[in-house]
C-alpha cells in the first residue's frame, strides 16, 4: 500500500513524507478553490504491512497464524514470516504507540498473540490487524500516537479519471489508507493531538469561518462540510468554501450525516440501519462456499452462491470507489483463494456468521451513501452559482500558504515510548 508525500513523524520509518506546496488548481476562471492538502495540512501515507497475512476479516485467524508461526522454527518459521527488506525475524524496532506489545526480536519470540485490533481497510472494509511493529514494515507511528477516543480520520482517495465515486471517506477506527483501485492516497487527522487537540486546519482558517459562519464553526463542522462538497480535481482533492451562511448551514448537516453513516455505531452513533421494509435479510442461508456472487437488479437480489439476500438497493451494489464496486470488493477479499503455503492460508474453513451480519450492515451503509449523492450533487450545484471563499481571499486572510509547522505532526513532550529491545525514549 504505497503513499505519496504526507507528515515526517518522530520514531518514523525513515521515509521522506514531506508534502510540497500544492500546485495552482481550477481553470482561471473565478477564484482558485482551495485544496483538501491546504486546508488539512498534516497528512500521512497509508500503512505497508509488507505481510498480508496479519491483516484479516476475522480475528480468530490471526490468533491462529500467530501461534502456527511461533511454533514453527527454523527454515519453516523465517518462511512463514516473509521477510522484505524492512522486516525480519532479527529486525530492531520500537513498540507501537499506545500498545504494549513486545519490542525484542521475533526470532525470539513464543508468547501470546497480541490482541488484534479494529481498522478500516480501504474505504469501508472494517478488517483487522495484529499490532506488533515487529510484523508490520511501514506502521505509521504518528497515526497510533494521535488514535484515541476523540480522533477522526479522513481518508482521501487516489484519483481516478471520470471515476463518480466519492472522493473522501472517514473513520474512527486507524485506516490503513488502502485504495481499490491502487492509486495512493492520504491519511488526514483532524486533531494532531491527542485528546482532540489542536485542529489539523490550516492555521487561522477556523477564525475566518467564524467570521463568516458565526460562532458555531467547530474542527467538527469544517469536517462535515469537506466530507459534503469534497471534490476531486486533476491538481489535488478541491474543497471549496462557501461565502453564503446559508450554503455552509446545508453542507454542514449533510456532511454531519455522511460522517455518522460512516462512523458505525462509534462515538455512540446509531449503526447504519434502512427504514422498515428496505432493510436487506437473508432470503435463504449463506452457504458455507457462498460463490459466486451476482447481482439481480430486477429482483433487487444479492446472491452469494445459493444463499440469498434481499432487498438490495440498486446504489449500494454500484456505489465504486476508484471504479471499483465496494460489494464485490469486499466478497472478493474474503473468498479469494490464498497461496497453499503461506499463513494467508490459515483462514476459515467455512463462511462464518458473522461475515453474513457485517455484510448486512455494509450493505446498508452503502445504499444509505448513495442515497445522499443526489444531496451532494445538489450542493456542489449551488456552490456553483455561489459566492466561493477562495484561495486568494485565504492568502489576503494570512491562511495560506500554510506555514512548513502545520504538515508536520506535533512534538511529544511528555509521553515515554518503548523502543527496541525494551529500552525507552523521550519523545
Amino acid at each position: 500500500m504505497p503513499g505519496e508525500g504526507g507528515g515526517r513523524g518522530p520514531a518514523g520509518d525513515g521515509e521522506d513524507d514531506t508534502v510540497a506546496a500544492p500546485a495552482a488548481a481550477g481553470s482561471g476562471e473565478g477564484p482558485r478553490v482551495p485544496l483538501l492538502d491546504e486546508l488539512m495540512p498534516w497528512s500521512v501515507r497509508p500503512l505497508r504491512t509488507g505481510r498480508p497475512w496479519v491483516t484479516a476479516p476475522d480475528a480468530a485467524s490471526l490468533r491462529a497464524r500467530w501461534d502456527r508461526l511461533v511454533r514453527a522454527s527454523g527454515e519453516e518459521r523465517d518462511r512463514l514470516f516473509a521477510p522484505t527488506r524492512s522486516r525480519t525475524q532479527h529486525t530492531a524496532v520500537a513498540a507501537l504507540p499506545g500498545r504494549s506489545g513486545a519490542t525484542g526480536r521475533f526470532a525470539r519470540e513464543s508468547g501470546p498473540c497480541p490482541e488484534p485490533v479494529r481498522v478500516l481497510h480501504g474505504p469501508y472494509d472494517e478488517q483487522w490487524l495484529l499490532p506488533d511493529h515487529r510484523l508490520i514494515d511501514v506502521a505509521r507511528p504518528e497515526l497510533w500516537r494521535v488514535a484515541d477516543g476523540h480522533q477522526l480520520f479522513v481518508v482521501e482517495h487516489g484519483r481516478v479519471p471520470r471515476d463518480p465515486g466519492p472522493a473522501l471517506s472517514v473513520t474512527a477506527l486507524l485506516p490503513d489508507g488502502h485504495c481499490p483501485a491502487g492509486r495512493p492516497g492520504r491519511v488526514r487527522p483532524l486533531y494532531r493531538r491527542p485528546g482532540g487537540l489542536e485542529p489539523n486546519l490550516a492555521p487561522g482558517l477556523l477564525p475566518l469561518l467564524r467570521a463568516r459562519h458565526g460562532d458555531t464553526v467547530t474542527a467538527e463542522s469544517a469536517l462535515a462540510w469537506i466530507l459534503a462538497a469534497a471534490r476531486p480535481s486533476p491538481a489535488g482533492c478541491e474543497v471549496p468554501l462557501p461565502a453564503d451562511t446559508a450554503h455552509w448551514t446545508s453542507g454542514v448537516e449533510l456532511g454531519r450525516e455522511l460522517l455518522r453513516l460512516q462512523l458505525r455505531g462509534a462515538r455512540g452513533a446509531e449503526r447504519p440501519r434502512l427504514p422498515g421494509g428496505q432493510r436487506p435479510y437473508v432470503r435463504a442461508a449463506v452457504p458455507p462456499d457462498p460463490v459466486p456472487l451476482s447481482y439481480g437488479a430486477e429482483e433487487r437480489v444479492l446472491s452469494l452462491g445459493t444463499g440469498r439476500i434481499s432487498p438490495v438497493p440498486a446504489g449500494a451494489w454500484e456505489l465504486r470507489v476508484g471504479g471499483v464496486r465496494m460489494l464485490e470488493l469486499w466478497f472478493e477479499r474474503r473468498t479469494a483463494v490464498p497461496g497453499a503455503a503461506g499463513l494467508e492460508a490459515v483462514r476459515p474453513r467455512a463462511w462464518p456468521q458473522e461475515w453474513t451480519s457485517e455484510l448486512l450492515e455494509l450493505i446498508s451503509l452503502l445504499a444509505l451513501l448513495a442515497e445522499l449523492r443526489p444531496r451532494q450533487e445538489e450542493l456542489a450545484g449551488a456552490l456553483a452559482s455561489g459566492p466561493e471563499i477562495g484561495a486568494e481571499e485565504l492568502r489576503a486572510a494570512g491562511v495560506l500558504p500554510v506555514p512548513d509547522a502545520a504538515r508536520r505532526p506535533a512534538s511529544v513532550l511528555d509521553h515515554r515510548e518503548e523502543g527496541p529491545d525494551g529500552q525507552f525514549a523521550l519523545l
